[in-house]
């Protein structure tokens, strides 16, 4: 794969002045997602499932490929195990009202799940009175499979909703043996894969997911549409908590009839544009190919962070090791503000994150204010990380 042509896929890339370093928060669009909103806009902006003129009957038809196309790149058995919502947390949300959990219940976590992963279920503790149980990492911020396994074993568990990759250190935990674990102690898995699903192959039939989330503006899709990916008679077993329009087949004054799934998940008028954009970029990342852009990341990571660790003030968050982080390096410079140092390479051109990335939980632990996080994706390179070293380098020593 030529990474350096398809560069030229995505506008703002095209004149080489940005450095854009912050997909994990907000990928890039590459132009045939834009022209694919333009196009739903321009030529059938209309309703879809609802009216039955030719515009709102193209609506429904480009939404039922996007949501075969999404089927079929996590290998779900069915399209019909696809809901669209807004984006990860919504998803999240949707199980945690929906999953029916009663008082004494018990709900598993890992440290680092993102603010949404973590605040439902604080809710769902004060609300209904479930138990809410969190696995502590190892001490190189991997995920502890044995203290796992013993929590399990220890608690009536009902639901596990861990993160894949996480947005903090770029770990990706070792879900087809969480999940193994889990159903062995007839547990239920749902998968936070906002972090993942746009940067490797993820089979839900062959991992055996139970509940996958994840966020179309993370994967080159539109910003405002998300996944819910769900086995067909765990979703049958669902019941609805955002009703109304096009949830349901019939209504009389007293009574209701349920469309099936996914109808009676997606309520309201729907985000068409952004579902049909979704649809063409994972087209887009099929025809690159996950394994290769797997690769590519790490390939980068690995590159950065040898020139990170020849900086002795850099202090990298979580495993050096590339190969674990996949395409996110987080780290944080003693004494030195984070904030301050994405606005100077923000004045340059250079864009990272920099905060506490939606895991104050994990920060306030560890007692530190935060860190500078670059997250790559397949059309950044090698010259864009030197760029980036040599303007770092510059700041630290005006900073320090």
């Amino acid at each position: 794969m030529d990474f350096k042509q398809v560069r030229q896929d995505f506008p703002l890339l095209r004149n080489d002045k940005i450095l854009y370093f912050d997909s994990a928060c907000q990928s890039l669009r590459p132009q045939v997602v834009i022209d694919k909103l333009v196009e739903y806009y321009t030529d059938y902006p209309a309703c879809g499932g609802r009216s039955m003129h030719k515009l709102a009957s193209r609506v429904t038809e480009e939404v039922d490929k996007a949501r075969e196309e999404v089927a079929g790149f996590f290998n779900a058995k069915k399209k019909e195990e696809i809901i669209f919502t807004r984006n990860t947390t919504e998803g999240i949300n949707l199980i945690a009202q929906s999953i029916g959990f009663k008082s004494g219940e018990t709900l598993v976590t890992s440290d680092k799940e993102h603010n949404s992963n973590l605040i439902p279920w604080q809710m769902m503790v004060e609300r209904v009175g479930i138990k809410h149980l969190i696995i502590s990492s190892l001490s190189d911020n991997t995920f502890d499979l044995s203290s796992f396994e013993s929590v399990l074993k220890e608690n009536k568990v009902r639901l596990v909703s861990i993160v894949h990759t996480s947005n903090l250190d770029g770990v990706t935990n070792p879900i087809e043996q969480i999940i193994k674990l889990a159903h062995r102690n007839n547990v239920l898995v749902l998968i936070d894969a906002a972090q993942s699903a746009g940067h490797q192959k993820i089979d839900v039939r062959k991992i055996d997911a139970d509940f996958l989330v994840c966020s179309g503006h993370k994967m080159l899709g539109p910003s405002g549409i998300g996944i819910l990916y769900g086995k067909q008679k765990l979703l049958e077993g669902l019941q609805p908590f955002l009703v109304g329009g096009d949830t349901v087949a019939n209504s009389t004054y007293e009574t209701h009839e349920f469309l099936p799934i996914p109808q009676r998940f997606e309520a309201g008028l729907q985000d068409y544009a952004g579902i049909i954009g979704l649809g063409e970029a994972l087209r887009y990342l099929r025809n690159i190919g996950m394994e290769e852009i797997a690769k590519k990341e790490v390939e980068l990571n690995d590159y950065l962070t040898t020139k990170l660790t020849e900086l002795p003030q850099v202090k990298i968050v979580g495993p050096h090791d590339a190969k674990l982080r996949g395409g996110i390096i987080s780290f944080y410079i003693e004494k030195i503000n984070v904030h301050q140092i994405a606005l100077m390479l923000s004045e340059q051109n250079i864009m990272v994150r920099s905060g506490q990335h939606c895991v104050h939980s994990w920060f306030n632990a560890h007692h530190l204010k935060g860190t500078i996080r670059v997250s790559f994706y397949f059309y950044n390179t090698v010259g864009e990380i030197d760029i980036f070293v040599e303007k770092l380098k510059k700041i630290v020593d005006i900073l320090s």
